[in-house]
Formats: C-alpha cells, structure tokens, sequence
C-alpha cells in the first residue's frame, strides 16, 4: 500500500517588510562622537531633524519613540563619562540621539520556514469542525540570525487551511529578570559552556544555595574590578550572559500573535534562536499549559533552552540541564509517560534518543531509540516535533538526510506504555521535495518540527528549502496501518 499525500494549495512566504527597530551600537569611541555632535546642535535644528523622523517611522513601527527612548537610555553611562547630565537632555533631543543607535531589522528577509503547529488557546466562537491554530517558524534575517515567529491559521471542517494576514506593526517583547537561581545546576551549566574554572570557582564561593539576578551581577561587577585584563573581564561577563539565558518577556496586551516576535536576547543565542519544537502538553492534574524546546546559539556553542507559555503572551525562558540536553532536536511528549516527563532528543548529531525525567528541565540517561535504517537517512535520523499520541501509539513525524544532503520526512510508530519500543518504521520516505520544492535558501530540504491531527487528517506544516512553509495531509488511519504493516516485515 502506498501512502497518499495531499498537498496544501497554500504557501507562507517571507515578508521582507516586516522590521523591528533594534539597538545599534559601534563601540564607545564612536559613539562618544556622535553623542557629541548632538549634543553641539540648538534645540530648533534638533527638533527639525527629528519630527519628520518620527512622522516617517511611526508608519512603520508600533511605538518608535518607545524604541528611541530606550535605546538612548541604554547609553546613559557614555553620557556620564562625558560629563552631560542626562535628566537636563530635552525630550526631543532624547529621541534624536536615540534615532542615531537604531537600525531596522527584517526578521524574514533571508528565510522563513521549519514550522510547528499547535491548537490556539481560544477555540470559541467555531464551528463544528474546525480549529483554530498557531503556526511558528524560525524567520531568518540578515547575517542568518534566527527568531521565532507566528502566524494564526483556521482549519474548517474539510481541512482546508485558511492562514490569517500579518499585522502591520512587529513588537518586541519586555524582558523580565526575576528569576531565582540554583546555584549546583547554574554552575554545572556554566562548566559546560568552558568558563574559566577560577572564575566559577570563585563566584561559585560568593553565592547563596539559591540566588538572584541582582545578586549575581553585583558580586561580578565588584569581581572585575579587581582585574586589568579585558580577557580575564570577558570571563565574568560570560557568567553574567549565561545568567542572561534565564528571562520572562511579556507582549503587550494589544498585539496580535502575528505582530510578536521572539527575538535573541541573551549572549548565548546572539546568533539566533532555532528550531522551536511547540506543544500543548497536558498534565495529569488537568491543567496544561504550552511549551517549546529550541535551540540557542551563539556562532559557536549550542544550547538547548525551554519555552513555556499558556497564552502567548507571557512566556519563561530557560536552558535544559544534563547529559541528555545536548546537541539539538529535543521534543517533548504531551504528556507525562509512567508518572515521569518524556523527551525525544538527537544528542549525538545523528540517531534518536528518548529519556524521561521527574524534572522537566533536567535530563540525564538518554536511551538510543532509532539509528539510520534506511539509505534516505544514512547520515542522520532525527524527530520533527513532538511525538502524536493515537490508540495505537505514538506516531513521531522524523527527518532523514541521505545522499547530497537531501533532507526528507519519514515516520515512526512508538509503543504507547513504552515509546523506547519501535513498532514500525516507513520504509520509504513520508514527504520528499518535488520539482517546485527543491530550490531555496537551502535547497533540497523538507523539515517540519510539529505535525497535528484534524478531522482524523495528520496536518504536516513543513519547511520548503529553508525558504518558505507549505503544508501536507496524510490520512492518519493510512499511516498507522502503514506503519504497522511495516513493521510486520
């Protein structure tokens, strides 16, 4: 029997329009000088530099002076070692220097794709049939740095998929620094990240059992000052950038999902945040709540973080911990498997992994559960999204790289009560891409990081060679009985 896949006639593209207003900075020496001659201007020549800014700009971004502000604030230190008492700088002169440390930024001008779909919080006002969902990507823009991205989409009762249009106006979120350290797992992280030792040693001495943000950057600023060396400086404040990994953001209250963007934030993910693997998991007291495993990056270190969120709105932040938290492709199962978290992980760069935790931000014992089988995946199997939970198991939508690097989608079929038990494989890919699918950014590349099912449909939103997102439909009774029927062999 082979499998019938269905095509969506629907394309997501990248929107080069869409920008945020971001922090731009040169370096102290020049930004002195430019501060400077802003400073040297009258307040008439200021105020007629920058109301035509702001005319022109606030078309474009939700609140610019906001922006501005900020990122003039930011350089309060540089106007005290220039002697300019900041409080006595107008309004207007404010935003005017702020203007000069601000460029736009398209978030999806090079690429916009790997796509996870889960069901929106809000499900009223529907008919029978049909859902509501959100879609989120990794958009990618200039010098390839990636941020995660959303969409809201509705699914009738025929499956066909209706995406919502874009917002005008993208906005970043606000951070929050209030989280509450662990000072055994914070360390332990820190160890991996190859800080010097000293330096751990010594901070790791100054702190409580549990400590603050606060606390933390205090007991690191009176350490630097204590040294000449900006290398044995950069030390410190790699401790502090790790400290940075941990965050809430918050969106404002009047933006649509498709207007937020989750934008790298810490040092340890300056170079992009990858890959976000969404689900709605439910815990076994009821509640649920939504949460997304990516991966951090900062040109050369990898770290695996957590995401959690019930509304979209308010998310936390942090990194995974242990010996099974490594590499990328880490998915979480929707639910709790024998009273404990399970997770899906490619620790290794090539075979599947699973492991389970009491903790869901500590994983340690990773089990090898799927290597390369098939000459489509000799170089590396690997998941795309968390595993599919039906009355016959756990469907795992996987990705495999063959020969030129083509990547392609395939499928697995996990025991329900022990999903390290592999009930069948396809022996043949899922979804491999077509004529009209081969060219892009990265060319010869389907991957896709979560799948959800409608309307007895198995709904696969997939990347289209790392440069847009298109969506495939399998019948789910097909594939089980596929897949079972594979596994037989």
């Amino acid at each position: 029997m082979r499998l019938s896949i269905i095509r969506k006639p629907i394309r997501i593209n990248p929107d080069p329009k869409r920008v945020i207003a971001r922090f731009f900075f040169n370096g102290n020496d020049r930004a002195k000088e430019v501060i400077q001659r802003v400073m040297s201007i009258s307040e008439e020549v200021a105020f007629g530099i920058v109301s035509p800014l702001l005319q022109e700009y606030s078309k474009r971004h939700r609140n610019i002076t906001r922006a501005l502000n900020r990122n003039c604030t930011r350089l309060m230190p540089l106007f005290a070692e220039l002697n300019i008492d900041f409080d006595t700088i107008t309004v207007y002169r404010k935003l005017l220097i702020g203007s000069y440390f601000t460029h736009e930024y398209s978030i999806e001008s090079a690429a916009f794709f790997n796509p996870s779909i889960v069901e929106d919080p809000d499900q009223s006002e529907l008919h029978e049939g049909q859902k509501r969902v959100i879609i989120s990507f990794r958009a990618v823009g200039e010098g390839h740095i990636s941020s995660i991205t959303f969409r809201r989409a509705l699914i009738d009762q025929n499956n066909k998929i209706t995406v919502l249009p874009a917002g005008s106006y993208i906005d970043e979120a606000e951070i929050v620094r209030n989280a509450v350290y662990n000072k055994k797992l914070f360390f332990e992280k820190a160890t991996v990240t190859q800080i010097n030792i000293d330096v751990l040693k010594e901070l790791e001495g100054k702190l409580d059992h549990h400590f603050e943000y606060s606390n933390l950057r205090r007991i690191i600023m009176d350490s630097q000052k204590l040294h000449e060396s900006d290398i044995n400086k950069l030390e410190y404040d790699k401790v502090l950038w790790l400290a940075d990994s941990y965050y809430e953001i918050v969106f404002s209250l009047d933006t649509d999902i498709s207007d937020r963007v989750i934008f790298p934030i810490s040092e340890y993910e300056r170079k992009g945040i990858e890959d976000a693997r969404f689900v709605h998991y439910h815990d076994e007291d009821g509640s649920s709540m939504y949460y997304a495993t990516y991966t951090a990056y900062d040109g050369a270190l990898i770290m695996p973080k957590l995401l959690q969120t019930s509304d979209f709105i308010n998310f936390k932040i942090m990194p995974l911990y242990g010996a099974g938290a490594q590499n990328k492709n880490l998915a979480l199962f929707p639910r709790k498997i024998n009273g404990k978290f399970a997770m899906i992980s490619r620790i290794d760069g090539c075979n599947n992994y699973i492991m389970y935790s009491d903790k869901i931000n500590i994983w340690e014992k990773p089990i090898l559960l799927q290597q390369p089988k098939f000459a489509w995946e000799f170089i590396q199997i690997g998941n795309c999204g968390s595993p599919i939970e039906t009355e016959h198991g756990w469907v795992v939508i996987t990705h495999g790289v063959g020969p030129m690097r083509r990547y392609v989608l395939g499928a697995s079929l996990m025991k329900l009560s022990d999903p390290a038990v592999e009930i069948g494989r396809l022996k043949e890919p899922l979804l491999i891409p077509n004529s009209d699918e081969r060219e892009g950014y990265v060319p010869n590349v389907l991957y896709s990081c979560g799948s959800l099912v409608h309307n007895g449909k198995l709904i696969i939103p997939y990347g289209v060679s790392d440069s847009s997102t298109a969506f495939a439909e399998v019948d789910l009774t097909e594939l089980l009985e596929k897949l079972i029927a594979d596994g037989s062999d």
